[in-house]
Formats: C-alpha cells, sequence, structure tokens
C-alpha cells in the first residue's frame, strides 16, 4: 500500500462525496489515485481509483436509485469505504482488499436490471482507468494483468481514444532548440 495518507484521505472524500452524491468530485478523487497507482504500480490504488471512478459513474445515473435494491446497495458501498478507512489506518492490507472486493461484490447480491447496469459500469471503469495508467507508460499488457481486463478491449479502448496515437518522438525544429539553448546562455 503506497502514500497511505493519500489514499485514506482518497477514501474519506470519497465517503463524503458519496452522500453529498457529488460526481465532480468522485472523479477527481479516482484520477489523484490514478496518478500514484501508475507510479508505483500500486495494486491497491489501482483498485481505489476504479471503485472510486465507477462509483461516480453509478451516483451520476439518478434512474438508478429507483431500483428497490438501491439502497441497500448504496449501505454496503458506504460500509466498504468505512473499513477500507479503517483498514488503512492499521496497516490492514488484507482487509483494504476485502473490503474494496467486498464492494464490488455487493452487485452480486442485486437481481436484474440493477445488477446488469452497475456490473456493465465497474468493467467500463476498470477499462478506461486501464487506458489512463497505459497513457502514464505502463505497458498495455502489464496494465491489462493489474485490472483484470483483455489486451484486447484495452487496446480497442486505447485505440479508440487516441492515446496510442500520441507521437512522442516530435520535437522542436533544430533552430528553435538552439534558440532555447543560447537564452540559457544569455
Amino acid at each position: 500500500m503506497q502514500e497511505k495518507e493519500n489514499l485514506l484521505d482518497i477514501l474519506t472524500q470519497t465517503r463524503q462525496a458519496m452522500l453529498k452524491k457529488d460526481v465532480f468530485l468522485l472523479n477527481q478523487l479516482s484520477n489523484r489515485t490514478l496518478h500514484t497507482a501508475s507510479i508505483y504500480n500500486d495494486s491497491d490504488n489501482i483498485a481505489v481509483a476504479v471503485i472510486v471512478y465507477a462509483l461516480s459513474k453509478i451516483v451520476e445515473r439518478e434512474k438508478y436509485t429507483s431500483y428497490k435494491e438501491w439502497p441497500n446497495f448504496f449501505k454496503a458501498c458506504i460500509k466498504g469505504i468505512d473499513n477500507s478507512i479503517e483498514a488503512i489506518k492499521n496497516d490492514d492490507t488484507e482487509r483494504l482488499i476485502s473490503s474494496i472486493t467486498g464492494i464490488r461484490k455487493a452487485i452480486e447480491r442485486l437481481s436484474g436490471h440493477l445488477r446488469e447496469y452497475i456490473e456493465d459500469v465497474f468493467r467500463k471503469a476498470s477499462i478506461n482507468k486501464a487506458s489512463r495508467i497505459y497513457e502514464h507508460g505502463i505497458s498495455l499488457q502489464q496494465t491489462s494483468e493489474l485490472l483484470g481486463i483483455t489486451l484486447f478491449e484495452l487496446a480497442e479502448y486505447a485505440g479508440k481514444t487516441g492515446i496510442a496515437d500520441v507521437d512522442l518522438s516530435v520535437t522542436k525544429p533544430i533552430k528553435n532548440r538552439i534558440k532555447d539553448a543560447e537564452e540559457l546562455f544569455e
């Protein structure tokens, strides 16, 4: 578990954002976690980034709240976040993983359309966050393994977003580079 204080802050703010239904903050928190996950290849941070992003997408869709199973699912998510916070405070990585897994397992207790919708949101969240990790320079293979998605799914998504099309070899023309170098010595 890397950057314990950062992860603790993110989950604490995630809990508050969930209760306020603050989708914008949830997205920001997910992106902040993703940065740490990319630097350290830390699976705990990656799992939190996916969960927070998926929760932002779920909270964003107000129609989900009309399902009778919604209150129990929402409570299970809050409980999973609370348990994750306690696990981090106690340096209990196993409990953290179990708590995060518990949030995903809350989906299994759903039925019908709500279950299908939320499973789809989590799948797409994993692919989206995987593409962002890839964008940070982690290989497609490693990223797909970290998030448990197929290499094909990730490559297809990354291809659609244009992430793979960025030409990192493009530099300034030589005249501009010489001018910049001369300005350094003035």
